[in-house]
C-alpha cells in the first residue's frame, strides 16, 4: 500500500493527515487521525454536467458501530440504519463549511463522503471537515479551499481557553456531554481560511458576547496554523483544477433583461416578503415565452437571481436602505401568547416575528418517557427534547407532508441547545420534557422563532425555567473591492452592513445567517452560515452587538406576555412524586421478576422509575401516584422499638396471633401480649383479617419483631 504522512500539533495532541491509494478511485481522498479517532474523507466528481439549476453538491457522514468497538443497533439488526441525528448534524457543519467555496456556476455532481472509521476520546466532526478539505484540495475538483475547522472549548471561572478539547474535558459527568449540568461552559466550532469565518456552531452555558469574540480570536488563530498544514499539503499532492465554464449571457436576452427587469427594481421596494420578486420574476417569463420563446430558461432564471442579489446589496451598502423599508437595527412586529390554544395541551406559546410566525407545543412525561440515545457517540437518557416541523404551506407551496429532513433535524438541534441551559435540573423538576415547534408561516429564521415560542410553551406549562430564552437573525451585505487586497484585519477595501431580522430576499441573497440565541445575561447558542468564504472578525463583533440589542427587545416582549412561569402545572399533566430509598432495597420494591413493582402499577395506574442510587419517580394522576407512594414506603418501612402502627391478623395459633404489618414485614404476637387479662383461646378474641393495634417492643438479635397488642391499647381486647 502507497502511504504519504503528514503531522502536525493542535491542543497537544498530533493531528496526522495519511494519504494512501485504499480509496483509489475517488478523486481525492484521505485519513486523518487525532489520537485514535480516525476518519476517511473522499471527493468525487461526476465525469458530465447535469441539467440543474443550481449546484450539485452532496455530503455525506457515515457513522460505523465498529469505530466505538461495539456491536450496536437495535436487538434484531445488528447493523447501521438510517443517519444518527448526531451524524446528520455532523454532515450539515461540513457542508455548511466547504459548500459557500464552491463556484455556484459548476453544475458537475459532487458528493464528500465522510466516514467515521476509529472513534476516541476527540469528536470526529472537526476532523470531518479537515479531511473535506484536504481531500478536495488534492484532487481536480475546482474548489476555492482548503478551509480548516477547530474546536475551541471554555470551563467556568477559568480563562484559558481548550483547543480540540476530548469528550472528557468537555463534560466529565456524562456522555454525550451536555452543558447546564457540567462546568463546561462554552462549546464553539469554528471553521475558516484567511483569517475569516465561514461556520459558527455555538452551545454556551450563558457566555459574554466579550467571551465568545476572544473565543474565536483564539479559534483564528488555530486555524491559520491548520491553513498552512493544509496548503503545504495540496502544494505537493494536489492536482490541477477543472476549469468550471462561465455561462454566457446572449446580447439580445441581456438588453431584454436591462428593460424587462433592471428598469422595474425600485418597484420591489417596501415588501415585507418575497411576492413582488416572485411577480416580478413571473413577468420576466411571460415576457420571455412570448417574444423570445428561444431563450434558455436557466441563463434568464440565473440572470433574474444574480440582479436581485446585486440590487439587495446595493441599496444596502451604497444607498442605506432595505427593501422593506425598515432601518437596520429595526424589528418587524412582535407578538406573543402563552397558553390559550387548548386545555388539552401541557403548555403553549405562540410568536410573530413579522411574516414568521410558531407554534410551539409543551408535553410533560414521566422520568421513564425519556429518549435513550444508543449510538456510536452517544449512550445516555435525554429528559428535553425539541423538535420542529416545517409544512410546505409555512411558504406558500406545495410539497411532501411527514417525515424529516435535514434541515428539519438542524433547526430542532439548534433551538433545543439554545434551550437546554435553562431547563430545570432533574432533582428540581423531573419530567421528561418535549417540545414541538410548528413552521406555520414562514419569512425569516423559524429556528430562532422556535426558541421564542418554546420559551413561552415552557412558562405557560409551568416548567421552573432559570430565565426567559430569546433568539434573532442577523444578515449581512458585503462588497469587496477586487482591485485592492482584501485585509480582513484592519478593516480596508471592503463595505458592508449588518441587517437585523433578516426577512426573505435579505435572507436568500444576502451573505450571513447569523442566528443568536441566549438569555438578558448572555448566549446559549450560535449559528453561522454565509454564501461568501468568510467574515471578518470585526464584522462578527459588531452583530454580536446588535444581536444582543434585538435579543433584550424580543426578551422584553415575551416577559410583558408572562413575567414568569405558572406556578401550577396544567391539570391534564400528570404529577411526579420522589421519595429516596436505599439501593439495597431496590430489590424488595421490584420483587422477584419484577412481581411486586409491575402490582402496585396496575393497582394504582402510576408510573414507577427507579434509579440506581435509590431515587425513586412516581408519575400518574394526584390519588394513584401518592397510593404508589404509601405502597412503597410501606414495602421499605424499618421498624423500630416504641413504633406504634396498624396490622392485619394473618394467622391464629394458640400460642398467639401473626400480625402482617407491610407487604414485607409481619411479627409473632404471643398470647401473654394480647391482653391486659389471661387468655385461654385465642381463637375467641381475634380472627384472620382483623386490624390490631400494634406497639414495637423490641427486636431480637435475629430482626424478628416483638410486638404487643395491650401495650398499644389496654382496651382493644375487652373480657368476655
Amino acid at each position: 500500500m502507497k502511504s504519504k504522512k503528514y503531522e502536525m500539533e493542535i491542543g497537544g495532541e498530533k493531528l496526522t493527515a495519511e494519504f494512501t491509494d485504499l480509496a483509489e478511485n475517488a478523486h481525492g481522498s484521505v485519513l486523518l487521525r487525532l489520537g485514535d479517532t480516525t476518519v476517511l474523507a473522499t471527493a468525487v466528481m461526476s465525469k458530465g454536467e447535469k441539467d440543474l439549476e443550481y449546484f450539485p453538491l452532496s455530503v455525506e457522514y457515515e457513522e460505523r458501530f465498529y469505530a466505538s468497538g461495539q456491536i450496536l443497533g437495535s436487538r434484531f439488526l445488528r447493523r447501521e440504519g438510517r443517519p444518527s441525528d448526531e451524524a446528520i448534524l455532523s454532515g450539515r457543519i461540513v457542508d455548511r463549511t466547504i459548500r459557500p467555496l464552491f463556484d455556484s456556476n459548476l453544475r458537475n455532481e459532487i458528493q464528500v463522503v465522510v466516514t467515521v472509521l476509529s472513534l476516541d476520546k476527540y469528536d470526529p466532526d472537526i476532523l470531518g471537515v479537515i479531511a473535506s478539505s484536504l481531500a478536495l484540495g488534492i484532487s481536480d475538483i475546482p474548489w476555492n479551499g482548503p478551509v480548516s475547522a477547530v474546536r475551541i472549548g471554555k470551563l467556568k471561572d477559568k480563562e484559558e481557553f481548550l483547543v480540540n478539547p476530548s469528550y472528557e474535558m468537555r463534560n466529565p459527568l456524562s456522555s454525550p456531554p451536555t452543558l447546564g449540568i457540567s462546568e463546561y461552559e462554552l462549546d464553539l466550532i469554528a471553521c475558516g481560511k484567511d483569517g475569516t469565518i465561514n461556520m459558527i456552531e455555538v452551545g454556551a452555558d450563558e457566555a459574554s458576547e466579550e467571551t465568545l469574540m476572544k473565543a474565536l480570536d483564539k479559534a483564528k488563530e488555530e486555524l491559520q496554523k491548520i491553513q498552512k498544514f493544509q496548503e503545504k499539503i495540496i502544494g505537493e499532492l494536489g492536482k490541477k483544477k477543472m476549469e468550471v465554464k462561465k455561462t454566457e449571457v446572449p446580447k439580445d436576452l441581456q438588453k431584454a433583461f436591462d428593460v424587462e427587469v433592471l428598469t422595474k427594481m425600485e418597484g420591489l421596494m417596501g415588501e415585507v416578503g418575497k411576492h413582488k420578486i416572485y411577480a416580478l420574476e413571473d413577468e420576466w417569463f411571460k415576457y420571455l415565452n412570448e417574444n423570445m420563446p428561444e431563450a434558455d430558461q436557466k441563463i434568464a432564471k440565473k440572470l433574474f437571481h444574480e440582479a436581485i442579489n446585486d440590487f439587495v446589496h446595493k441599496i444596502s451598502i451604497e444607498e442605506n436602505k432595505r427593501i422593506d423599508g425598515r432601518g437596520f437595527d429595526d424589528l418587524r412586529g412582535l407578538f406573543a401568547k402563552a397558553g390559550g390554544l387548548s386545555s388539552i395541551l401541557h403548555g403553549s406559546g405562540i410568536f410573530y416575528r413579522g411574516g414568521t410566525h410558531i407554534l410551539s407545543a409543551l408535553t410533560l412525561g414521566a422520568p421513564g418517557d425519556s429518549q435513550v440515545i444508543d449510538g456510536m457517540e452517544s449512550h445516555t437518557d435525554k429528559r428535553f427534547m425539541h423538535h420542529y416541523n416545517f409544512p410546505p404551506f409555512s411558504v406558500g407551496e406545495v410539497g411532501r407532508v411527514g417525515g424529516m429532513n435535514r434541515r428539519m433535524i438542524g433547526h430542532g438541534a439548534l433551538a433545543e441547545k439554545a434551550l437546554l441551559p435553562i431547563i430545570p435540573d432533574k432533582d428540581i423538576f423531573p419530567y421528561t420534557i418535549r417540545i414541538v415547534s410548528e413552521a406555520l408561516a414562514s419569512n425569516g429564521s423559524t429556528s430562532m422563532g422556535s426558541v421564542c415560542a418554546s420559551t413561552l410553551a415552557l412558562m405557560d406549562a409551568g416548567v421552573p425555567i432559570k430565565k426567559p430564552v430569546a433568539g434573532i437573525a442577523s444578515g449581512l451585505m458585503l462588497s469587496i473591492n477586487k482591485e485592492k487586497p482584501f485585509d480582513s484585519a484592519q478593516g480596508q477595501n471592503f463595505k458592508y452592513k449588518i441587517l437585523t431580522d433578516i426577512q426573505g430576499p435579505e435572507d436568500e441573497h444576502g451573505d450571513m445567517d447569523f442566528k443568536v440565541a441566549g438569555t438578558k445575561d448572555g448566549v446559549t447558542a450560535v449559528q453561522m452560515d454565509v454564501k461568501i468564504s468568510g467574515i471578518p472578525l470585526l464584522i462578527l463583533k459588531e452583530a454580536f452587538e446588535k444581536a444582543k440589542a434585538a435579543r433584550m427587545k424580543i426578551l422584553d416582549v415575551i416577559e410583558a406576555e408572562i413575567k414568569e412561569p405558572r406556578k401550577e402545572l396544567s391539570s391534564r399533566a400528570p404529577r411526579i412524586i420522589s421519595i429516596k430509598i436505599r439501593p439495597d432495597q431496590i430489590g424488595m420494591v421490584i420483587g422477584t421478576g419484577g412481581k411486586i413493582i409491575k402490582e402496585i402499577k396496575d393497582n394504582t395506574g402510576a408510573e414507577i422509575d427507579i434509579e440506581e442510587d435509590g431515587t425513586i419517580y412516581i408519575t400518574g394522576g394526584a390519588v394513584g401516584a401518592e397510593k404508589a407512594k404509601t405502597s412503597i414506603e410501606e414495602i421499605v418501612k424499618e421498624y423500630k422499638e416504641g413504633d406504634r402502627v396498624f396490622g392485619e391478623v394473618v394467622r391464629v395459633a394458640d400460642f398467639g396471633v401473626i400480625v402482617k404489618l407491610g407487604p414485607k414485614s409481619d411479627g409473632l404476637v404471643h398470647v401473654s401480649e394480647i391482653a391486659s387479662f389471661r387468655i385461654e383461646k385465642t381463637e375467641n378474641y381475634l380472627k384472620i383479617g382483623m386490624k390490631v393495634p400494634i406497639l414495637i417492643k423490641g427486636i431480637d438479635d435475629k430482626g424478628r419483631l416483638k410486638l404487643s397488642i395491650k401495650d398499644a391499647n389496654p382496651n382493644f381486647i375487652k373480657r368476655k
